[in-house]
């Protein structure tokens, strides 16, 4: 048996990664369908809360291959036809590595905080930032209303990931990871 270390330490945890890039796509589908107003100019969506746990949960590189599985995977199933945009790729990976590094690296002790302080630095760096200067490529200033919008979108992410994180039988699922 080998010694050598994988970015997926067991089966379970590379399953639940790919169920979690699952998710953001699925949700990411239906958003794009149903929540979708001028024209994808404002999207209201709950795709990066997948990948924001991935990357809480498995680190940053985990977190950042869901976050760019989750998007092309999202692209090759919608119905858009345009080529895809990598400035949002590069977001989403961005939401998972940067929400991967503040929970293992800087705030190490699981709790609260530590989920507030990774999903809203990744918010900020991969939603507000990187994928807003994507799509100013595609809409130009009108774009900018995303950035209020993900405000409150990375607020209800925040909440559901500590309810999430917060049940015994969520819990009892990592602690066998």
């Amino acid at each position: 048996m080998s010694n050598k270390k994988t970015v997926f330490a067991t089966v379970r945890a590379l399953t639940l990664a790919a169920m979690l890039a699952a998710m953001s796509v699925v949700i990411g589908i239906f958003c794009k369908n149903f929540l979708n107003f001028g024209g994808g100019l404002l999207r209201i969506t709950f795709e990066n809360l997948p990948i924001i746990l991935s990357g809480i949960l498995f680190g940053p590189v985990v977190g950042g291959l869901v976050g760019v599985a989750s998007d092309l995977l999202s692209y090759l199933l919608s119905n858009q036809i345009y080529p895809p945009n990598l400035w949002v790729t590069f977001g989403a990976a961005s939401i998972g590595i940067v929400s991967g590094i503040m929970a293992k690296y800087v705030i190490k002790k699981r709790g609260r905080a530590q989920i507030v302080f990774s999903a809203a630095t990744a918010h900020v760096i991969g939603s507000m930032i990187i994928k807003t200067i994507g799509l100013y490529k595609y809409y130009g200033v009108t774009v900018l209303v995303r950035i209020p919008t993900y405000i409150v979108i990375a607020s209800i992410e925040i909440i559901l990931i500590c309810l999430l994180l917060g049940r015994r039988a969520f819990a009892r699922l990592l602690d066998k990871l």
